[in-house]
């Protein structure tokens, strides 16, 4: 779900980096020094499953996980999913540094957006609400950054129509792999580390 350099116009590129600037702000407010190790793990996991690239017409999808990123860290979302970016463009040129902000606010503001609508699912940590929480933090997340990718990409022109349609349509197969790994991950942590689980 990278934007590529060269693509966008430039007060769009100021916008991205504007909203992600808020974002990092909230989320280095929000992380607390006991939450250091979990951010960094979600980082990692974000930039390894983020790099494998399935062609689709002339885009491509891979597993994003900022659905699981959002449950687990809230707005430090933001952070962790900038870091891994951030790396992914220097190591692979995957996205650029220029696009950086508007392709961290895509995901990271899916994540927050998954936070809040499984806030109340996780609280009650039933088994059904986990299983719950993890088709709607998938299912919402990647909606609201592919949705957000296809317009950036339609405020590009016309001749981005049809990639903008494909790129949305493409990853809502990737959001029902994801539901189902979200869905095992919290299951596996109530029963091993319910303490992650805990949301304010």
């Amino acid at each position: 779900m990278h934007i590529s350099e060269g693509v966008l116009p430039g007060w769009l590129l100021v916008t991205g980096w504007g909203l992600t600037g808020a974002g990092l702000w909230l989320g280095l407010r929000e992380l607390k020094p006991e939450k250091l190790p979990l951010v960094a793990l979600l980082s990692s996991t974000f930039f390894v499953a983020s790099l494998i690239h399935v062609p689709v017409g002339v885009t491509s999808v891979h597993l994003i996980l900022n659905g699981l990123t959002g449950i687990l860290l809230g707005w430090a979302s933001f952070p962790a999913i900038f870091v891994g970016l951030l790396f992914q463009a220097l190591l692979f040129q995957f996205g650029g540094i220029t696009v950086l902000g508007v392709n961290t606010f895509n995901m990271a503001s899916g994540a927050v957006v998954a936070y809040y609508l499984t806030r109340p699912l996780i609280r009650r940590a039933s088994r059904s609400g986990l299983i719950a929480a993890g088709v709607i933090g998938a299912f919402s997340a990647i909606f609201t950054s592919a949705l957000l990718l296809s317009l950036e990409l339609l405020a590009c022109g016309s001749s981005f129509r049809s990639t903008a349609t494909l790129a949305f349509l493409a990853h809502l197969p990737v959001a029902a792999v994801e539901a189902v790994i979200n869905s095992i991950v919290l299951l596996f942590l109530k029963k091993n580390a319910p303490e992650l689980l805990e949301v304010k």
